[in-house]
């Protein structure tokens, strides 16, 4: 971003976004380490947090300023109102969100003195996100400029989701998480970027990854090549704590755009992938180039990282400000 940094662009938030999937109740427990297979250890204090990607990442971008509309579905159970009632604090439109009996989603995670965590997923409720429900939605899921996406709804579901919203102009980001080893064609032609972290490229891909985790000499114009022959032009790589990679074919000046990692004391990486998609899809919504959504992501992902739980560690834009602006 000339002359600004990449902070200024919380400034510039303004678009619509959708979101179409998943919503947890994240049951948390913190450990001084993971437990291995078949072994007990003692863990902090039980805490119930809101979650799911799809949650989350509509949480992120509606923080920073995003105009945003959730679409799935919670249960009748008590952690229905919950996940409703964290969203709206949060500034996104839940209007949409489908009603069905049952158990809403939950997680369970375990998180260590590290801040590496453990996830099992039971969808609940996000099982009922069909591909009728998202069809009856149409007219309001293809009202905003970016469609966020992940797979933890059914494939069918964000498949239909994808074609009736990449048919209707709106730019469609799909994050491939949970992984799936293969997509469906009808989904790749559907969606215009790919989020998925360096592992995921590399099985998805077909290539080997380098030695030793050496990702910064790797040859990321081959990986752009692979991924155009996968179907994207256009896609962003993270590196854990090593930033992030963005590949874009459509941008003939940079085409392949290291993003440096901002570094902090982190505490629980729960969800700092889905701030990160979060703020992706409210900059690409508000007009920005895919590289300056990766590194206005970069802080933002960063701040969510130096407090528990998911959407409870993200900031507004104030806040991610105030945190990084004078370091």
């Amino acid at each position: 971003m000339t002359n600004k940094t990449p902070l200024a662009a919380l400034d510039t938030i303004y678009g619509t976004v959708s979101v179409v999937g998943s919503m947890n109740a994240d049951y948390t427990v913190t450990t001084e380490r993971l437990p291995k297979p078949g072994e007990t250890v003692n863990g902090g204090p039980l805490q119930v947090l809101p979650g799911g990607k799809s949650g989350n990442q509509a949480a992120a971008a509606a923080r920073i300023g995003a105009k945003v509309m959730m679409f799935g579905a919670v249960g009748s159970d008590g952690n229905a109102d919950f996940l409703l009632d964290q969203l709206n604090d949060a500034g996104v439109n839940t209007s949409h969100v489908r009603k069905v009996l049952g158990p809403s989603g939950t997680t369970v995670i375990t998180v260590d003195a590290a801040g590496e965590n453990a996830i099992v997923y039971s969808p609940g409720s996000n099982a009922h996100v069909t591909v009728d429900y998202v069809e009856s939605e149409k007219k309001a899921l293809t009202s905003s400029k970016v469609l966020g996406l992940c797979l933890e709804s059914p494939i069918e579901t964000v498949t239909a989701a994808a074609k009736m919203c990449h048919e209707a102009g709106v730019k469609v980001l799909l994050n491939n998480s949970p992984f799936r080893a293969t997509l469906p064609a009808e989904l790749v032609e559907n969606s215009d970027i790919l989020l998925v972290n360096e592992h995921e490229m590399a099985q998805l891909l077909g290539i080997d990854e380098p030695e030793n985790d050496d990702w910064a000499s790797f040859d990321w114009n081959f990986v752009l090549q692979k991924m155009q022959e996968f179907g994207y032009d256009q896609a962003i790589v993270t590196l854990g704590g090593d930033g992030s990679v963005v590949l874009d074919a459509t941008d003939a000046d940079r085409p392949i755009h290291r993003v440096c990692p901002v570094r902090v004391h982190a505490v629980d990486t729960t969800g700092c992938g889905d701030s990160f998609m979060g703020t992706v899809l409210a900059c690409l919504a508000s007009d920005m180039k895919l590289g300056e959504a990766a590194e206005l992501a970069s802080y933002v992902s960063a701040y969510a990282a130096t407090s528990y739980g998911a959407q409870a560690s993200y900031g507004n834009a104030a806040q991610i400000r105030e945190a990084f602006e004078d370091k």
